[in-house]
């Protein structure tokens, strides 16, 4: 992997990731951009302890282009991008309509391929280590900004979930704290050691879907199942075998196996509902330890979260979604209408020839 970094025209950071080392990214951005201006705040909810970021400015965020003004494709003839150069692999830039900003955090754009009718799916298992790897960078760095306490590495797909853009892309958002889900996790990892006299809950959980009915599909160094209390109707978790905190402890295994696993999950996620069916839309989420201090959390620390990846559709059957009305919204409890043990056989019944 060969990495470029270079700035935009209104000093935003953009990262070239090219899987040849002779790769030269040396294309001047040539829009006439003003310097980026940012509103963003995180204000703490006093009623339930979490925080939320406040940023107005995103309301002028670039909202459904057409194919041909689309802002991640990269730059060519007379039409200028968010890339300047003519072509790219992989692509990471500061989002110039961050929802973090400055102290707030910081907000990332990650192009997975310049080809604008593509999905991750679609990509070669070359391509998607490349995007491995680029998460892993990024992580990484991210993670010694001085505001930076914990790395979220994520994939919106569809229109269904609020895509505005529909080029093959991710996003990387980098807190200046913990997230509430993640410390509902630890909270519970603190709990299950101390009542087990050390034991590590994320371990347990992985070695009883290993031994039950709901696994999806398994590598030699990572497995997938859908939850015992999945909350969306398709809903699988991605550990590798060994556990790390992060994308960083990562073993050079984990990395050579994961784009086969991954790109056979996201392929059975496109036929889970039959032919005939717009492609299925998903979050795929990263779940990374916390880079912050964890001493809240009652003697856990950070090699006793386990990384994984949740993968999940917020579409229930086809033409039908499931939305999060009173008792999801309103209370955070989730109704789910597909039981985890049908949507595990399901996901495996669409498996590869």
């Amino acid at each position: 992997m060969k990495k470029t970094s270079t700035r935009l025209a209104d000093g935003r950071e953009l990262i070239y990731y090219d899987l040849r080392d002779d790769s030269v990214r040396d294309a001047v951005d040539r829009r006439p951009l003003e310097p980026t201006v940012t509103t963003s705040e995180v204000r703490r909810d006093p009623l339930l302890g979490d925080s939320v970021a406040v940023a107005s400015h995103r309301q002028g965020r670039t909202y459904h282009p057409p194919a041909d003004e689309c802002p991640l494709c990269p730059s060519q003839g007379g039409r200028l991008s968010e890339i300047p150069d003519s072509s790219y692999d992989v692509v990471v830039f500061e989002n110039r309509f961050p929802s973090l900003a400055g102290d707030a955090g910081r907000c990332e754009v990650v192009c997975f391929t310049s080809d604008h009718t593509a999905a991750f799916a679609d990509l070669t298992e070359e391509q998607v280590r490349l995007v491995l790897d680029a998460w892993t960078d990024r992580t990484s760095e991210l993670s010694h900004l001085p505001s930076v306490e914990q790395v979220f590495c994520f994939e919106n797909r569809g229109a269904e979930i609020g895509v505005t853009l529909q080029h093959p892309h991710g996003q990387i958002y980098a807190y200046p704290f913990t997230t509430p889900r993640t410390a509902l996790m630890l909270r519970q990892v603190a709990a299950h050691k101390e009542a087990t006299g050390g034991g590590n809950l994320f371990d347990s959980v992985l070695e009883g879907e290993l031994a039950g009915g709901r696994v999806v599909l398994e590598g030699e160094h990572w497995a997938a199942f859908v939850p015992y209390a999945a909350h969306w109707p398709y809903e699988v978790h991605l550990y590798p075998r060994r556990r790390v905190p992060d994308l960083l402890a990562l073993d050079e295994a984990a990395r050579t196996e994961f784009p086969k696993v991954y790109l056979e999950l996201l392929r059975r996620f496109d036929r889970v509902f039959g032919e005939g069916q717009s492609p299925t839309p998903y979050i795929a989420a990263w779940h990374q330890a916390p880079f912050g201090a964890l001493e809240e959390f009652d003697g856990v620390g950070r090699d006793d979260f386990a990384l994984h990846l949740e993968l999940f559709t917020v579409r229930r059957t086809p033409g039908k979604l499931k939305f999060l009305a009173g008792s999801e919204s309103g209370m955070s409890v989730f109704i789910n209408d597909v039981p985890p043990e049908r949507a595990a056989e399901r996901l495996r019944e669409v498996a590869s020839s």
